[in-house]
């Protein structure tokens, strides 16, 4: 048993270097990834929002579109965008980019249905997001809800693909998406693939969306 264990930390060392040595050689454009985080379950958006302090914390640039998500600059439904608007304003260098109309009912329910403006913010997006990718100085951009966008048909597949296409061809930058359900041609395109897996959500024993936690 002594021999295995020793033989299988020999064999994981050997990886790493082998890793380390092989990023050495990589261009910088190589050594940035496409990173998306998928699925049903509880996590994307705080998962993007962590790696987004991580970065702010070796000190590079964050640049953050949210999709479907708006803003009317008076009620807000997503708390994590107080503090990147005061972290923004005690110097870190993050820029968020919310878009999106106001689905909150006045009763607190949730407005599901796609309207006119929802397809136009969304656009808006898109065309924030083009810019960014081309001329932007961030290290790190976020593209979140940018694939659920494309699921719940305010923008289309081919819009998400080239999105990624041109992060391609300008990839200085580290690029992060999330959403519900990916589909072969963008699954193919990214570097990192991490499933939301739903096993259990108290939402289905009566517990709804609370502020702080799910907003």
């Amino acid at each position: 048993m002594e021999n295995k264990n020793k033989d299988g930390g020999s064999k994981y060392r050997d990886k790493i270097k082998e890793t380390i040595e092989s990023y050495a050689k990589l261009t910088p454009e190589e050594k940035n990834c496409l990173h998306i985080y998928y699925g049903y379950g509880k996590g994307k958006t705080t998962s993007t929002i962590g790696l987004a302090i991580r970065a702010l914390g070796a000190g590079k640039k964050v640049a953050i579109v949210q999709f479907d998500k708006g803003y009317d600059g008076n009620n807000e439904h997503y708390s994590e965008r107080n503090v990147i608007r005061k972290l923004k304003e005690t110097g870190y260098d993050i820029d968020i980019y919310p878009t999106g109309c106001e689905r909150m009912n006045s009763d607190g329910t949730f407005r599901f249905k796609n309207e006119e403006n929802d397809f136009k913010e969304a656009k808006r997006g898109l065309e924030i997001s083009r810019n960014l990718i081309t001329e932007g100085k961030q290290d790190l951009l976020v593209l979140d809800e940018s694939i659920a966008a494309a699921a719940y048909n305010l923008i289309s597949k081919k819009d998400v693909e080239d999105l990624i296409s041109l992060f391609k061809k300008n990839r200085r930058f580290e690029l992060v998406m999330t959403g519900h359900k990916l589909w072969k041609e963008i699954e193919d395109a990214a570097d990192l693939i991490t499933e939301m897996r739903k096993v259990k959500h108290y939402f289905d024993n009566g517990i709804p969306a609370r502020e702080g936690i799910e907003y």
